[in-house]
């Protein structure tokens, strides 16, 4: 069973490719980690996560759903890691994360996919996102070939920087960067609630109309790049940049 997590689409756009290359059944974990689901999920197949890189990781809600979420059936647990460049030294933490859960660690496949990191970098136009996306889906095509004949995925060696990003910077990045008091809307707003909608931990609400952000924030971006007016910004760094929703969608 191939499980994901996605704020803008590019892990949902790889965990459905893969599942149609594948033949596997899709789930999206969104309502499940926003209603604190912990409930047992049960598989023959092997079990396959396909989630964004955050800092170098694992996103801490996934990490933290995975720990506590029983995965009965199969004992076999692969990743698939979406990024804009690096997932540094993840797979340390992953495979100490099969370990706590007793089960096979089958080793995690980077996929570079359009960078949708609005809080600090600039996003693609459609144009390039659709070009970069057409290279992914090589390695998308390569990760399923992996599964279909039961192989681990490679496991290149980490850089020094790859570990320190991983690690220290990790630790470090989250409380220093990762919060909300930087979004706001804009008087485009026309409060239509999408922002609440999509935000994975029930962190936005409306207040007279317009959307206000609480302490739990995950900087998935999906609040600010499913905003169907454009109307959230990010401090001064997002002005004029492109919001950024995967722009291909699985046959």
């Amino acid at each position: 069973m191939i499980l994901y997590f996605s704020g803008t689409g590019n892990s949902e756009y790889v965990a459905q490719k893969l599942g149609q290359l594948v033949g596997d059944e899709v789930l999206n974990l969104f309502e499940a980690i926003k209603n604190s689901d912990f409930s047992e999920r049960r598989s023959q197949r092997p079990w396959v996560v396909v989630a964004p890189t955050y800092a170098w990781r694992l996103p801490r809600i996934l990490q933290a759903w995975l720990e506590r979420t029983p995965l009965s059936g199969s004992a076999e647990l692969y990743f698939v890691m979406t990024c804009g460049g690096s997932i540094g030294g993840a797979g340390r933490y992953l495979a100490e994360l099969c370990a706590q859960k007793g089960m096979n660690d089958r080793g995690c496949m980077e996929i570079v996919m359009p960078e949708n990191y609005l809080a600090l970098f600039t996003t693609p136009t459609r144009e390039e996102a659709l070009r970069t996306i057409e290279k992914a889906d090589r390695g998308i095509e390569s990760a399923a070939r992996l599964l279909k004949g039961g192989e681990d995925f490679p496991r290149p060696e980490v850089s020094f920087g790859g570990r320190v990003n991983s690690g220290l910077v990790n630790r470090l990045f989250y409380p220093l960067f990762v919060h909300a008091k930087k979004f706001y809307a804009t008087d485009a707003c026309v409060s239509c609630g999408r922002c609440v909608e999509v935000c994975p931990l029930g962190n936005v609400r409306l207040s007279g109309g317009k959307p206000v952000w609480g302490e739990h924030c995950t900087h998935c971006m999906a609040c600010i790049c499913r905003c169907p007016k454009g109307a959230i910004e990010y401090g001064r760094h997002s002005r004029g940049l492109p919001r950024y929703t995967c722009p291909k969608k699985v046959q």
